[in-house]
């Protein structure tokens, strides 16, 4: 790894972006996995949240667009805290420091008046604009097209303007669920760790997955194939992936920062 500048900075601290390589993914999924089987009970219990948070916005909102919106907006904003207690965890095995639940929650509780919140609210906001656009895109395919129930029938998703959609829908999220990648992938391990506000942290992560685009490009597809297979199970994968990925992305970014 090598420096590429220094001119990011927050507090009294500059941000020196190192250049990655697929070994530091490898090294870091290994790391991630070293942290999981160290300390288990934290990796099950925070993972925990995200796998209830699933099961309650399909239990809530089942056949409720306001109930699934409100669990959904709600959601994002507890997810960060999660992810800090996993990285705190691996911060303390790293430094050698004591593992103590009333140390690692009463770091995650203390995130609620730092620049954590700042981040879960970029992403409600990010969440909207998304749902907005999907609804637009939605429309301006299919908004002139006779519509049928889809719970009886998804014959309409299978005419040309259907499949186009699909496609179109399928595209543009990938592109917009990578620019929330970027914003985050760094920014939220980095808030935790040292004094930098939410906007620093932000344009941080954008410099370090510009600097090393391939390389974080595999990051996000792997991140992203992993969680949809460990949906599959009824979220249940999520209790050993998400630990396994909270862990390792900690560790990928002490990589990519000096």
């Amino acid at each position: 790894m090598a420096v590429t500048d220094n001119t990011m900075s927050g507090g009294a601290e500059k941000l020196d972006v190192l250049h990655l390589g697929l070994s530091d993914i490898s090294a870091s999924l290994r790391a991630g996995l070293r942290d999981f089987r160290r300390a288990p009970q934290f990796g099950l219990f925070f993972s925990a949240v995200y796998v209830i948070g699933g099961f309650l916005m399909l239990w809530v909102g089942a056949g409720h667009v306001t109930w699934t919106l409100a669990t959904s907006l709600g959601f994002p904003l507890l997810a960060p805290f999660a992810a800090a207690g996993l990285y705190e965890v691996s911060r303390r095995l790293e430094q050698g420091e004591p593992l103590e639940w009333r140390s690692v929650l009463g770091i995650v509780w203390n995130e609620r008046t730092r620049q954590l919140p700042w981040l879960g609210a970029i992403i409600v906001i990010y969440f909207l604009f998304w749902t907005f656009l999907a609804h637009m895109i939605f429309a301006l395919f299919m908004g002139l097209s006779t519509m049928t129930n889809v719970s009886e029938s998804y014959d309409v998703f299978l005419t040309p303007n259907g499949l186009t959609m699909i496609a179109v829908e399928l595209g543009v999220g990938a592109v917009l669920a990578f620019v929330l990648f970027s914003m985050t992938v760094v920014s939220l391990p980095l808030v935790l760790h040292r004094e930098v506000d939410f906007v620093t942290a932000m344009l941080t992560s954008i410099k370090v997955v510009r600097e090393n685009l391939f390389v974080m490009l595999i990051w996000a597809s792997f991140i992203a194939v992993m969680s949809l297979l460990a949906l599959l199970p009824w979220f249940l994968g999520l209790m050993v992936v998400l630990p396994i990925l909270g862990h390792a992305t900690w560790h990928l970014y002490r990589r990519a920062l000096a």
